[in-house]
């Protein structure tokens, strides 16, 4: 057997230990009583456990990653400076030709001097050696797209971090956008023209950055994941005389948005026919779904029943052109078997206006994506779920529609956070315009971006 596959090995499974308690062991040297000889390093290993090549021989690394570097001349080492950086080491795991090394969060990578940028320097007292190695950025990460379901020549913005001078974004159904993007310098956001030709297929989008590439989860532009968007797609179902029941009539297609326009016909949740909704009530409208459509047959193709439900979710664009703040909220309903007010069992309260429990008005330029995991609908938040246990809540109802109450009741906000707190949104009557369409079905998978493609 080959000793230095053997070797490596062991040094990747070492790295597992490293990782878990260097918070703990990760000391520097400066107790060493050897002064050291002449210092040299020949290469720069990359330890992942989770990765088919464990001990891979690299040229770059990113930060928070466990580098093993091998040379000669440790014995002795006091410092490891990355990019200038201070670097803690254990000296357990240093020996004369090999020693492991975490690159700090804190490392600076382009803001560091120049002299120093992209190198890793060893020292002990008689002897410094610099190795030039390229020190990236965390990798970048999309974390939400303002509208998954745009209009081509509409322009989104992609939220994450990371995103540093994005050059490339590829839509799904491989068509790609090199032009006319603009990055925030902070590598928050970065925005884009939504090209011709994207597939109704829907998919990730992948971008290219500075710091590498990275996917987004794979619901852009899921058009198969549509249950109802009022213009054909699903059946729209109403029933009784209720006031608050949203009819045919009552819906809207009157182009409206900036930027993000909307797509014919959706549903106003204040019809225009109530000039305003009092205080301390609910259900003042509903909307739902005709009760026929069966998520198992449209989805369990595309969605693996087994999925977990924090990745699955229910998205909706939403469209509100003045502030919304104070009172009101949306109870989304995975089915007809509720009163209004709820805040418990199979539903989820909207309320857009609480951010970090204090009040912040909401109000959006355009139509905008809304993403809410089936794991925060309240029946299914706490224990381990799968879009099985899903399908079978739906499929047990009697009365199978999904849909949407405007509720203007009273808010604790300990029902908001899930965590104690004696605070309370007192309602107030409302004439807020909130509107809705494309309602969804999608999978939150991510695809997994490596810097080295096996």
């Amino acid at each position: 057997m080959n000793k230095n596959k053997i070797n490596k090995n062991y040094w990747a499974y070492i790295a597992v230990f490293v990782m878990l308690f260097s918070p703990f062991i990760f000391t520097s040297c400066d107790d060493n009583t050897s002064d050291g000889g002449e210092i040299t390093i020949t290469s720069v290993f990359l330890e992942d456990v989770n990765s088919s090549v464990p001990d891979r021989l690299v040229t770059f690394a990113r930060l928070g990653q466990l580098l093993r570097i091998e040379g000669s001349g440790f014995t002795g080492l006091k410092k490891i400076y990355i990019n200038g950086y201070s670097s803690y080491f254990n000296p357990v795991y240093v020996t004369d030709t090999s020693l492991l090394v975490n690159i700090s969060g804190d490392t600076p990578t382009i803001e560091a001097e120049e002299a120093v940028r992209n190198t890793i320097r060893l020292v002990n007292n008689n002897n410094e050696f610099v190795f030039d190695f390229e020190i990236r950025s965390a990798a970048p990460r999309v974390d939400n797209i303002s509208n998954t379901l745009p209009l081509a020549g509409e322009t989104i913005t992609v939220s994450g971090s990371g995103l540093t001078e994005v050059t490339k974004v590829v839509f799904p159904g491989n068509v790609e956008v090199t032009e006319g993007i603009v990055s925030d310098t902070d590598g928050e956001f970065f925005t884009v023209t939504v090209p011709a030709g994207v597939s109704e297929e829907g998919g990730s989008l992948f971008i290219e950055s500075a710091n590498g590439g990275a996917y987004s989860p794979a619901y852009f532009n899921f058009k198969k994941g549509v249950i109802l968007d009022f213009d054909g797609n699903g059946t729209h179902g109403y029933f009784g005389s209720a006031t608050g029941m949203i009819f045919p009539a009552d819906l809207a297609n009157t182009p409206v948005g900036v930027g993000n326009m909307s797509h014919g016909t959706y549903v106003p949740h204040r019809p225009v026919r109530i000039a305003s909704f009092a205080a301390a009530t609910n259900r003042d409208s509903e909307v739902f779904t005709s009760g026929s459509e069966s998520w198992r047959t449209q989805f369990s193709s595309y969605i693996p029943t087994s999925t977990p439900l924090d990745q699955v979710a229910f998205q909706f664009d939403v469209y509100v052109p003045e502030p919304w703040v104070g009172s009101g909220y949306l109870q989304i309903l995975l089915i007809n078997n509720f009163n209004g007010g709820e805040w418990t069992n199979g539903v989820y309260n909207y309320v857009p206006w609480i951010v970090n429990g204090e009040v912040k008005a909401f109000q959006t330029e355009g139509w905008t994506t809304v993403t809410v995991p089936f794991n925060k609908f309240y029946r299914f938040s706490d224990g381990e779920f799968t879009f099985e246990d899903l399908l079978a809540y739906r499929e047990g109802a009697t009365y199978k529609n999904f849909g949407i109450f405007f509720n203007n009741s009273d808010i604790k906000l300990s029902n908001v956070t899930g965590t104690s707190s004696e605070t309370e949104f007192p309602s107030s009557a409302t004439s807020v315009n909130v509107y809705t369409d494309n309602w969804r079905i999608v999978s939150l998978d991510t695809p997994t971006y490596s810097d080295f493609p096996e």
